[in-house]
């Protein structure tokens, strides 16, 4: 089917008190590996791409390769843009087609995160496509994005305030998560989640979950969480496989052999993330 925005498959979920995955990909292999999770389960999709993920190639690569997966796919496929840096790079993938876009102001002072969410939500929103936004500091570093210093909690009025002065579809929260590789096992404040929830309509956003305990994502989403990003494990999941098929055929140079061993691993982690998040069988 043609790719769908993201704005009722999280509505939906939001009502199921499930979440939907939202699985950043850097191939062709991770794309077919994302959808072919989502097929066998029966689940809604998101892939996404990075600042950096789109700077190594461009948006129309990425568009193409995942709305190519879409359009054989029989379960609902979103293209988001995660963590878009700018307005720019917004109205880029916008353009591109994409049927998701996050702008990511979570670095610049309130009144400038707010100020540049609602320009990319009203650009968006002329064509009913859906924006996320984030509010606090994600910690650690993946790729070009650095979560920054300093109070690393998403303020609940604030969020409340931020939502209503943008309009904004989705609201990521900073709870505890990081991006990137954890060096021990992270603590997430629920309890501040549960808080959001209580004056934020929207469906909320986890970024960071690579590395996070299943347990631990399954109470956010009993929470308020309605889509769950994961980027970091998805990486280490295809390299995994690359290395582990070359170390056994050391000969080898078809990058197609030991890529196929790569989606593979890629494959089999989606489908143990789509049945945390609950979704699979979601799509109808």
């Amino acid at each position: 089917m043609p790719l769908v925005t993201s704005k009722q498959l999280l509505l939906d979920a939001q009502a199921g008190r499930y979440a939907v995955g939202a699985f950043n990909v850097e191939n062709m292999e991770m794309v077919q590996a994302v959808v072919a999770a989502a097929e066998e389960l029966r689940a809604p999709v998101i892939l996404q791409t990075t600042p950096s993920t789109v700077k190594y190639a461009d948006v129309d690569y990425f568009y193409a390769n995942v709305s190519t997966a879409a359009k054989k796919a029989a379960v609902p496929v979103v293209m988001h843009l995660d963590h878009g840096s700018s307005f720019g790079l917004a109205m880029q993938a916008f353009r591109a087609g994409y049927t998701s876009i996050m702008i990511d102001g979570s670095p610049k002072p309130f009144a400038e995160n707010i100020s540049l969410t609602k320009s990319v939500v009203d650009a968006c929103h002329s064509a009913n496509i859906p924006v996320e936004a984030e509010l606090g500091k994600v910690g650690g570093k993946e790729d070009d994005l650095v979560g920054g210093e300093g109070n690393p909690y998403t303020d609940p009025q604030e969020a409340k305030t931020f939502v209503e002065a943008t309009d904004v579809d989705f609201l990521a929260v900073a709870i505890g998560t990081a991006h990137g590789v954890y060096k021990g096992v992270p603590k997430l404040d629920v309890n501040r989640l549960s808080e959001i929830r209580e004056v934020v309509s929207v469906p909320l956003v986890l970024h960071g979950t690579s590395g996070v305990p299943d347990d631990t994502v399954r109470e956010c989403i009993a929470r308020g969480i309605c889509k769950v990003n994961y980027a970091t494990d998805l990486r280490i999941a295809f390299t995994r496989g690359v290395t582990a098929y070359l170390k056994e055929h050391p000969e080898t140079f078809d990058p197609k052999k030991y890529s196929a061993q790569g989606r593979e691993e890629v494959k089999q982690y989606v489908m143990d993330k789509i049945k945390v998040c609950g979704s699979d069988g979601k799509a109808g």
